[in-house]
């Protein structure tokens, strides 16, 4: 019971981070008289609000989830271990690179913190008590990078398109292909260091587990 009450509210509050930005951004466009899903597809164009939403997907099937297909798919420990690794990507990428360009107030600094701060280390709370531990592979890591590496060429192709991109380290017409490319493979590796740890992290709670008491 304990358990499903502190899923209940981790979900609840990943849900809730991602509707005061919802509501931000279109009040903010609404402000501005532009199109409303013009500012859908920006805020789902945000590697941290689409990692946040699989984030608060997992949390709600493993909270109130029935059983089905899409939530054994979404619980299972490759796809959870994925997802923790890109949130944990996210809230270090955002402290390291992003955090120093800006300083919200009121809301917007609620959803930031939720977004960046609060649910990855829910989500990686989640990762080490609830999922199963001792599955995992190395040539899981290649399956998690294509999230990321699919994410990183939609972005330069709708940033030819439009001549918007969501982060300064991959605004291609202020730091060229070059630099971007540089830029996007430092973040790959990493994210492969944090799906390392992961892995490392799954083998040693697994072996673990699965010892024979003295």
């Amino acid at each position: 019971m304990a358990r499903h009450q502190w899923l209940s509210l981790a979900a609840l509050l990943g849900w809730f981070g991602l509707s005061v930005q919802l509501y931000l951004v279109l009040l903010a466009r609404w402000q501005e008289q532009a199109s409303l899903i013009g500012g859908l597809i920006n805020l789902f164009g945000f590697f941290t609000v689409l990692s946040n939403t699989l984030v608060a997907t997992v949390l709600s099937y493993a909270a109130f989830g029935h059983a089905t297909a899409a939530r054994r798919w979404f619980l299972s420990a490759r796809v959870s271990s994925g997802i923790a690794a890109s949130i944990v990507l996210v809230s270090i990428a955002y402290s390291l690179l992003l955090r120093h360009l800006w300083h919200p107030q009121g809301w917007q600094w609620l959803a930031d913190e939720l977004l960046h701060d609060v649910m990855p280390l829910l989500f990686v709370v989640y990762w080490w008590r609830v999922v199963p531990k001792g599955e995992l592979r190395l040539s899981d890591l290649g399956w998690w990078s294509l999230y990321p590496a699919v994410y990183f060429a939609y972005t330069l192709w709708r940033g030819q398109q439009i001549g918007v991109y969501p982060y300064p380290f991959i605004d291609v017409a202020s730091l060229g292909y070059g630099q971007v490319m540089i830029n996007a493979l430092v973040v790959l590796v990493a994210f492969w260091a944090i799906g390392l740890v992961l892995l490392a992290l799954d083998r040693w709670q697994g072996r673990r587990r699965t010892q024979p008491l003295p």
